[in-house]
């Protein structure tokens, strides 16, 4: 072999394994085909997955097959790719290179690069079928017409829309957004001085970006200055995950701008709305929120200096929160200095679980004449400093909603956001037994685990927020920077009583914290496929793991984060099983299922969603789910 192409190998194989400061390019051609043919005529063992078999070879004791399932999701990274990675992490010098690390780890990445759009329009503008635009000064000074944008990046991993100064002094001009977004899995929207000066015409917003799991709204400054401009949230960010959405300075100035809220936010799960300065120094306002986060699971909303300067506004709260679970809202200084302010609370806050409702300084505060109506309103709510005049508490609730305890324990009070068969009793799992299956479909992006290597050299905690969004391209306030803290905060977070955790970027970690909690003879499962998933399905043959006894486990649940990350935890006193899933016409099988089963529920929430689907309360039932698609359990072996 030739001299320099052993020094060119023994050079590159000598930083690989010693981690030194040597930047690793790609070999030459003829370097690789000397590799391959003299040197590793079967396989390279310096590669990432030979280098995770070994891992597992010596971390696991039993001989039994190696996983398939979590193996497939090692890093793609060639040998040469992940040393030249490896020493950027090192060097704290990876974003310079984040686009292509992005690419050749397979990451979730997204970037601020999409061009403008802002030409203001001759003709009516039809958007179907239309992904991921920027839409800035568009429609400006639009005389009539009408814009539509009907199934807009629907489907795609990460939506976003940037409406800046969007038909801004226009006269008598639509703006429909339909189907917009729908099934997305991070979607992003920046409605700022939307429609400002507008005068007439008006913007419907109807099944807006339905199904999302993190959607990210900022509505500032929206439809400021506007004349009758009328909005209209119809079936807005319905059934969508962990969101929030922002309303800041929204119609300021406005005169007689309506805006009506119906179905926002129903059935959805954590979501969360700022109103800050909505309806500010506005004439004539009419905002009506119509079963707003009706049926949802948590839903925090905060309304600061709402209205406050207006004049002859009238605020409608109608089924607000209704059939929720727990959830939370916040009144700060509402209708402050207004005049003739009008707020009605008809049938608000009838929580399923009670939630909590605090008003500081509403209607107060200079406020003259307001009129403020509270009938039928739900229970546990605090007022400070209110208006000492025109409030009437007719038929305000006192106590009228069922606590957990008294709620019946056979499974028939289901509340709406509560999929059906997502929890089910252990009893279930029977042969023969006929159970509706949930979806259990894998909803996050495509993406790979980073090799230790490179995963243990990059920032990863709120202290170092900075350091892990500069890496990652995230802006201030951006949609990266929420999905990137949401992660680092759960992470971060105290174990619940009994619970060990651990974040793991790397099958490495994952395997190791697996070990340290179940020893090294350990076996990892999942659910083969999602077949059946939302329809009747049929129990067939069960298998509890370790004799179906009381045992150990961990299980480990995928996080929406840039590299694939899992939130691994081990609870007290669970039970597994494995079951074959069937065919209910033919009895044939169609899917072999892993569920696990919490014996011990003593320490959860009297609002958690097992309790509203199933009935009773903490400690008095078991409570059993599948492993879902792509997330996976361990545990010792019979």
């Amino acid at each position: 072999m030739d001299r320099n192409v052993k020094l060119n190998i023994s050079l590159f194989f000598f930083f690989f394994l010693s981690s030194s400061s040597f930047t690793a390019y790609s070999l030459t051609q003829t370097n690789a085909q000397v590799r391959k043919d003299t040197l590793l005529p079967k396989e390279n063992p310096f590669t990432v997955k030979a280098s995770l078999v070994r891992y597992w070879n010596k971390q696991i004791s039993n001989k039994l097959p190696k996983p398939d399932f979590l193996f497939s999701k090692a890093s793609p990274l060639s040998t040469v790719d992940a040393a030249f990675f490896t020493n950027l992490a090192t060097q704290k010098s990876l974003s310079g290179h984040i686009s292509t690390f992005c690419s050749s780890a397979k990451l979730f990445c997204f970037f601020d690069s999409k061009p403008y759009l802002d030409t203001t329009p001759s003709k009516d503008a039809n958007f179907a079928v239309y992904n991921n635009k920027k839409f800035a000064n568009y429609g400006s000074a639009r005389l009539g017409g009408e814009d539509g944008f009907k199934n807009y990046s629907d489907g795609t991993n990460f939506a976003t829309g940037e409406f800046t100064k969007y038909s801004r002094s226009s006269t008598g001009h639509r703006e429909d957004f339909a189907s917009y977004a729908a099934d997305g899995n991070v979607a992003s929207g920046n409605f700022t001085s939307y429609a400002a000066g507008a005068t007439g015409g008006g913007g419907t917003f109807q099944n807006y970006m339905p199904r999302v799991n993190v959607p990210d709204l900022r509505f500032a400054s929206y439809d400021s200055d506007g004349n009758n401009h009328k909005l209209t949230f119809t079936s807005y960010v319905g059934d969508t995950n962990s969101g929030r959405e922002s309303f800041i300075s929204y119609a300021k100035n406005g005169n007689g701008v309506p805006a009506e809220f119906a179905t926002y936010g129903d059935t959805s799960n954590v979501i969360g709305s700022s109103f800050n300065g909505y309806g500010e120094s506005g004439n004539a306002a009419n905002d009506s929120f119509k079963a707003y986060s009706s049926n949802s699971n948590n839903p925090n909303n905060n309304f600061k200096n709402y209205g406050s300067g207006g004049n002859s506004g009238i605020d409608s709260f109608t089924s607000y929160r209704d059939s929720a679970n727990a959830g939370s809202d916040t009144f700060t200084s509402y209708a402050r200095g207004s005049n003739s302010g009008k707020a009605n609370f008809l049938n608000y806050g009838k929580s399923f679980n009670e939630g909590k409702d605090t008003f500081k300084g509403y209607g107060s505060q200079g406020a003259k004449f307001p009129s403020i109506g509270f009938k039928v309103y739900g229970v546990n709510n605090s007022f400070k400093e209110y208006a000492p005049k025109g409030v009437n508490f007719a038929g305000y609730t006192k106590k009228t909603i069922p606590t957990v305890g008294s709620l019946k324990t056979s499974g028939k009070i289901v509340n709406k956001w509560v999929e059906e068969g997502k929890f089910f009793r252990e009893s279930m799992l029977k042969e023969g037994t006929v159970m509706k299956m949930p979806d259990i479909s894998d909803k996050m992006p495509g993406r790979s685990f980073l090799p230790r290597t490179i995963s243990s050299k990059l920032p990863f905690s709120t202290k170092e927020l900075s350091e892990v969004k500069a890496i990652f391209q995230a802006k201030e306030n951006s949609t990266m920077e929420h999905v990137i803290l949401n992660v680092l905060t759960e992470c971060e977070r105290a174990p619940s009583p009994g619970e060990t955790k651990q974040c793991v970027g790397s099958v490495e970690d994952m395997i190791d914290f697996a070990v340290s909690v179940l020893g090294h003879n350990v076996v990892v499962r999942t659910t083969n496929n999602v077949a059946g998933s939302m329809g009747e399905v049929m129990i067939g043959k069960v298998k509890g793991i370790n004799g179906g006894r009381v045992t150990k486990s961990v299980s480990c649940h995928q996080s929406l984060y840039p590299y694939l990350l899992y939130y691994c935890h081990s609870v007290p006193k669970v039970r597994v099983y494995q079951a074959d899933i069937l065919n209910v016409e033919t009895k044939a099988k169609i899917n072999h299922g892993v569920a696990i089963c919490h014996v011990d529920t003593s320490s959860w929430s009297p609002g958690h969603g097992a309790f509203v689907a199933l009935g009773s309360g903490p400690g008095h039932i078991e409570v059993c789910h599948w492993i879902f698609e792509n997330d996976m359990t361990w545990a010792t072996t019979d």
